[in-house]
């Protein structure tokens, strides 16, 4: 058994300055698919050299924690907890906004004069009511700092963020117990994956496409599954690249006003006011 394709929801373009971006979430048809709320796909795509790099400057977060995948390139991140660095090809962010923090995530300068492949993915998590004003924090991974499992005959990889896979431990440890991962199949490889059927899954189709249960997932689609089994057997169509995850519905009011995501318009104001008095303003690093 596995778990079966519901629905499939498409990415739609929906390009920053001359970063090319897809958002499968939210949409036209899908809110949110609680815990998760949000998925930009940048790229892929190849800078020229002297180029603006990415356009993130600072900017407030509250209520909710940013998970950035660096498929291709460099980013730079910066925030008002002190944080710093520069993650390369296949690391990954992990932001706990919680309370509230300014980062800014851009180009490296090294990557603004030289150009070069630029593939990123963020994801936002929605963090319970009782979790929304915890203390934020930071962590920035590089791929080495991150374990492989790889699948049998070479045929593709999995890459653990978070949770536990085939004995490993990702190097996150999540508020809330989400599992988190990327997957690189080749075509015709087929890989088998704990999804508790009381857990919402997070599948999103990066590259290529994918084969469940018989159904094709289309390439740039989020993939909705039912609640049938606790796993789910994906198969690669063409050679793909996937990310995949699963968390605990939260079951709450989800209100958002651009970077703050929170339970009620009164907590929404309050963050505007906390922000505006300078609240997450503690030492932003240029």
């Amino acid at each position: 058994m596995t778990r079966k394709i519901t629905q499939q929801y498409k990415a739609y373009r929906d390009d920053i300055r001359d970063l090319q971006t897809r958002r499968p979430v939210p949409g036209p048809q899908i809110e949110n698919l609680d815990p998760f709320l949000f998925l930009n796909h940048h790229g892929p795509q190849v800078y020229a050299p002297d180029n603006l790099g990415l356009p993130f400057g600072p900017h407030p977060h509250r209520g909710f924690e940013t998970v950035t995948f660096i498929l291709r390139g460099e980013l730079s991140h910066s925030d008002t907890g002190g944080h710093e660095s520069i993650i390369g090809t296949g690391g990954v962010q992990w932001m706990t906004a919680g309370s509230g923090l300014i980062h800014a995530e851009l180009s490296p300068e090294s990557f603004k004069r030289s150009g070069g492949e630029l593939e990123i993915l963020q994801l936002w998590i929605n963090l319970p009511s009782y979790l929304k004003m915890t203390s934020p924090h930071y962590v920035g991974l590089q791929s080495d700092e991150i374990p492989t499992i790889p699948l049998s005959k070479g045929h593709g990889s999995i890459s653990l963020v978070s949770g536990s896979l085939s004995g490993m431990t990702g190097p996150i440890s999540s508020l809330t117990g989400i599992v988190m991962m990327t997957g690189q199949l080749s075509a015709g490889a087929e890989v088998t994956l704990p999804a508790p059927a009381e857990r919402q899954v997070f599948l999103y189709t990066v590259k290529g496409r994918l084969s469940i249960d018989g159904e094709e997932a289309h390439a740039w689609h989020l993939i909705d599954l039912d609640n049938s089994d606790d796993s789910v057997t994906i198969t690669a169509v063409d050679d793909a690249v996937f990310l995949f995850g699963h968390g605990d519905k939260i079951n709450e009011p989800v209100v958002s006003h651009g970077p703050f995501v929170m339970n009620s318009v009164e907590e929404i104001n309050q963050a505007i006011l906390d922000y505006q008095a300078g609240k997450f303003d503690v030492k932003l690093k240029s």
